[in-house]
């Protein structure tokens, strides 16, 4: 079964980039890419005359011309039955709470990795895979056993000798830092070794979650790195 993948993005580069991971995930195609409220609407109407219709939008929150939010109740107000996955910078917990209460099945916050992204869109497929193997009217084990399709088992693997508990403590720390912080302070903070440290902070610069920043001291030698929590717009 083909998933017919609508991208919404408005900006140009990203959405290319976004179409180009679906066209990777086996089981799913690029019904379109539209920038805008006004573009997905015309497109979803288009497919559908077509006899085509779209089955999964990945929704960006913030476009030109409206709001996701805004966007998804009128998609459903023309009867378009398509499932949805937020694909968003949007990190305000009544975002998210808004978009599950109007049926986003998953969400998946900027930035990301290939391998984050396919692995959501496997957990589509096998809701999809799930509900087409299920018989007309279901049972209470059957129904949960399709709801636990979307459900994550596990985050992604860290890299050999990481673990979830340090990562999360060095990107506390980063997060609350509006200066930002080296790798000799977030150690301080969390009492490990600057070595320890830095591998942590640029384990979250290298999945775009962190910007590096030369930080200029009073004495003349060379800058320091400090590491800022990314901010995407």
């Amino acid at each position: 079964m083909t998933v017919r993948t609508l991208v919404i993005e408005d900006e140009a580069r990203v959405a290319e980039a976004h179409a180009s991971y679906v066209g990777r995930v086996p089981g799913f195609v690029v019904a379109g890419i539209a920038h805008s409220v006004t573009d997905t609407l015309r497109l979803l109407d288009a497919a559908r005359t077509q006899g085509q219709p779209v089955d999964l939008l990945l929704l960006d929150m913030n476009l030109p011309d409206g709001h996701g939010l805004g966007l998804l109740t009128a998609v459903r107000a023309a009867g378009h039955l398509c499932d949805v996955i937020a694909v968003t910078a949007a990190r305000d917990t009544d975002v998210v709470r808004h978009a599950v209460a109007q049926g986003v099945v998953l969400y998946l916050l900027k930035p990301f990795t290939f391998a984050t992204f396919r692995s959501k869109l496997e957990q589509y497929a096998a809701y999809r895979d799930n509900l087409a193997a299920s018989p007309r009217e279901v049972v209470q084990d059957e129904v949960d056993r399709l709801l636990g399709s979307l459900r994550p088992t596990g985050s992604a693997p860290l890299p050999k000798g990481m673990s979830p508990e340090t990562l999360q403590d060095v990107t506390s720390a980063v997060r609350s830092a509006a200066d930002g912080l080296s790798a000799s302070e977030v150690a301080a903070a969390i009492g490990t070794s600057r070595v320890t440290a830095r591998r942590y902070l640029e384990h979250l610069a290298g999945t775009g979650l962190a910007d590096r920043r030369p930080r200029y001291g009073g004495g003349g030698g060379r800058p320091e790195v400090a590491y800022h929590w990314r901010v995407v717009p």
